[in-house]
C-alpha cells in the first residue's frame, strides 16, 4: 500500500525517523546544545524580516540532479497547498541564487527557523511540475479555498513518483521491497557517503507484535517501538540493552465535536479525572509511560521553560478523583441511567467507540485502561482497532467518536505542541472536518480564539516575549481541555551491540534528542559514530 509521495498519508517510511537519511533536512537539532547540526543547510541568518539560509554546494540527488535553492522552494511550494503552518508567518520563500533561500516573514517569529531548517526537502525534479501548477493556483485563490484548487490537492494526493529520489546517504532499493520489509542501500554519490559508515540497512514492516520476535532472535539491531513492559522484561533477561530518549509526546484522547456531549467543557474534564493516569502509563509502558501531571497540551519537561511558578500554580492537574468527576456531570443536568449508564442532558447513553491504531501495543494497552476504567465509571467504551496508516485518515474525514492519536511535538517550542493537537487533525489543517473543534472558544478568560492564539503564540523573533502568549494558550488549553493527554512516552529501544557499535552511553546528552523528530541513533549514523562492529 506504501507509496513514494512522501507528502501525503502511507507515503513510504514518512513520518519516521529514518526520512532523515533518505530526503534530508536543512538541519538536525541537538536538544542538549539547543543548536543545530548542519545537513543540507551551512548557514542561516534572520535579517530584518527575511531568514536568510546558504546551501550545501556540490551535493546531488540519486537521479544525478544538483541540489539546488529550486528544490527547497519547490517543496515549500507544496506545503503552502497543504496548508501547512509555516504559511501563516511567511508569504514568500525565494531562491535568491542556486544555493540561497530566503525566507520571508510576513509575521517574524522564531518558529521560521525550526520550518524551514526541519522539514524534508523534496526533488525538484519529481515535483517541480506539481509545484508550478500550485503557484498558478496560489495566484488565484491565495487561501486554497476554490473547488479548483482543492481538486488540485486530492489529485496531487493521488500523484505517485516511480521511486523516492534523495539527497541522503541511503535510498530505497525498488526491488527489495516486500510486505516485510525493504532495504535501503548506500548512494555513492551521496555528499554524505563516505562518512556514514553502513552499506545498507534494512527495515522491517510492522508494528509491535511483529517486531518483537525479531528483536528477541537478535535479527534486528535497533528498535523504536512501544514494547509493553512484558516484553521488556524478557529483552533484559537476554541482555539486550534499552534505551529511553523522551520523546515530549505521547497518546492521547481526541474527541469528535459533532457529538454535543464533547462540545461540553465539563464532559471533557470529567472524563481527565476518571482516567488514573498514572495507571494508564504504567499498564501500557511501564518505565516509559508517565503521566501527564500539567495538562497544558505540551511536554511537562518544557512547562517551567514557559510559565512562571505563579501561572504554574493556576494549572489544574486533574488527579484522579471519580467524585468530581460526578459533580460535574449532575451540575449540568447528566444523571446515570437504570442501568449505570450516564445519560446526556438530552436523555442519550454515553456510549462510545474509542478508536486506535491496533498495531501499537501500548497504545492498544492505553486503550483499553481508558476504556476500562471510563466502563467502570458509567461511560461504556468499547475499543476498536484500526490499522496504523487507516487511524488519521478516519479522524481526518470526521468518521470516528473518539480516538488515541499523539498530542504534543517533539520541538522546544510549545507552538509545534498546539498545531498537532488543535490543528493537525481539526477542520484548520486536515483535509475534512477532523475533530471538528472550533477556534473560537468561551473559557474564564473570556472568549478566545486558539488558531490566533497558537500562531501568535510564536510571533516575534525574541522568545523571551513569547512566555505570556505561550502561558495564555495553556491556560487555555488545561481548562478547556480540545483533548487529554495521558501519560508522555518515554523510548523503551532495544538496541543490540552483536553487530553494531557506538551506541550512546545512559546520559549521553544526544539521548536528550527526541526519539522521532530528531532521533538520536540516526543523527549518530548520519556522523559515522553508529558503525558496524
Amino acid at each position: 500500500k506504501g507509496h513514494f509521495n512522501t507528502f501525503v498519508t502511507d507515503g513510504m517510511v514518512a513520518g519516521g525517523p529514518y526520512i532523515d537519511l533518505l530526503e534530508q533536512q536543512l538541519a538536525m537539532y541537538k536538544w542538549a546544545d539547543d543548536d543545530y547540526v548542519q545537513v543540507l543547510a551551512t548557514a542561516w541568518e534572520t535579517k530584518g524580516d527575511n531568514l536568510e539560509v546558504k546551501l550545501r554546494d556540490g551535493v546531488k540527488w540519486s537521479d544525478g540532479t544538483a541540489f539546488t535553492a529550486d528544490d527547497v522552494v519547490t517543496t515549500y511550494t507544496i506545503y503552502r497547498m497543504l496548508k501547512d503552518p509555516i504559511w501563516k508567518y511567511v508569504d514568500k520563500i525565494e531562491a535568491k541564487d542556486k544555493l540561497t533561500v530566503v525566507f520571508h516573514m510576513a509575521r517574524p517569529s522564531t518558529v521560521v527557523l525550526r520550518y524551514a531548517l526541519r522539514y524534508p526537502i523534496r526533488a525538484n525534479s519529481v515535483y517541480g511540475d506539481w509545484a508550478r501548477k500550485v503557484s498558478d493556483a496560489a495566484a488565484k485563490d491565495p487561501n486554497f479555498e476554490s473547488d479548483a484548487t482543492k481538486q488540485l490537492r486530492l489529485d496531487f494526493e493521488k500523484f505517485r513518483p516511480k521511486e523516492m529520489v534523495t539527497t541522503g546517504p541511503f535510498k530505497i532499493d525498488v526491488n527489495s521491497i516486500t510486505e516485510a520489509q525493504l532495504t535501503l542501500v548506500k548512494v555513492p554519490t551521496a555528499w554524505n557517503a563516505s562518512i556514514v559508515q553502513f552499506d545498507k540497512l534494512v527495515l522491517y514492516n510492522g508494528e509491535t507484535p511483529t517486531v518483537t520476535p525479531l528483536v528477541l532472535g537478535k535479527r534486528t539491531d535497533y528498535a523504536t517501538h512501544g514494547f509493553p513492559p512484558a516484553t521488556e522484561k524478557e529483552f533484559e533477561s537476554k541482555g539486550i540493552r534499552i534505551i529511553r530518549p523522551p520523546t515530549y509526546t505521547g497518546p492521547g484522547i481526541f474527541f469528535n465535536f459533532k457529538n454535543e456531549a464533547f462540545q461540553k467543557t465539563e464532559v471533557r474534564q470529567a472524563i481527565a479525572y476518571i482516567i488514573d493516569r498514572v495507571e494508564n502509563g504504567t499498564v501500557a509502558l511501564g518505565k516509559s509511560g508517565i503521566a501527564v501531571q500539567q495538562m497544558t497540551g505540551f511536554s511537562d519537561n518544557l512547562v517551567a521553560n514557559w510559565l512562571s511558578p505563579e501561572d504554574m500554580k493556576k494549572l489544574n492537574t486533574y488527579p484522579h478523583d471519580v467524585k468530581k468527576a460526578e459533580e460535574l456531570l449532575t451540575k449540568i443536568g447528566f444523571k446515570k441511567g437504570p442501568d449505570g449508564t450516564w445519560l446526556t442532558d438530552k436523555g442519550v447513553k454515553m456510549e462510545y467507540e474509542l478508536m486506535v491504531p491496533s498495531e501499537f501495543a501500548d497504545w492498544s494497552a492505553a486503550a483499553e485502561n481508558a476504556a476500562q476504567q471510563l466502563t467502570r465509571f458509567g461511560i461504556k467504551t468499547t475499543v476498536r482497532g484500526v490499522t496504523f496508516a487507516q487511524v488519521p485518515v478516519d479522524i481526518d474525514a470526521g468518521k470516528f467518536q473518539i480516538a488515541i492519536q499523539p498530542w504534543g511535538a517533539a520541538n522546544p517550542h510549545p507552538h509545534f505542541s498546539y498545531v498537532n493537537n488543535l490543528f493537525l487533525h481539526n477542520y484548520v489543517q486536515a483535509n475534512g472536518p477532523g475533530m471538528s473543534f472550533q477556534m473560537k472558544q468561551k473559557s474564564a478568560a473570556g472568549d478566545i480564539d486558539f488558531q490566533e492564539l497558537v500562531i501568535g503564540s510564536a510571533d516575534g523573533l525574541d522568545q523571551a516575549k513569547q512566555k505570556a502568549a505561550v502561558t495564555k494558550v495553556a491556560l487555555a488549553f488545561n481548562e478547556l481541555l480540545p483533548i487529554i493527554p495521558l501519560f508522555e512516552r518515554y523510548g523503551n529501544n532495544a538496541a543490540i551491540s552483536d553487530h553494531v557499535d557506538g551506541w550512546p552511553a545512559d546520559g549521553d546528552p544526544i539521548l536528550k534528542n527526541g526519539l522521532y523528530a530528531d532521533n538520536p541513533i540516526v543523527l549518530l549514523i548520519q556522523t559515522g559514530v553508529v558503525k558496524p562492529k
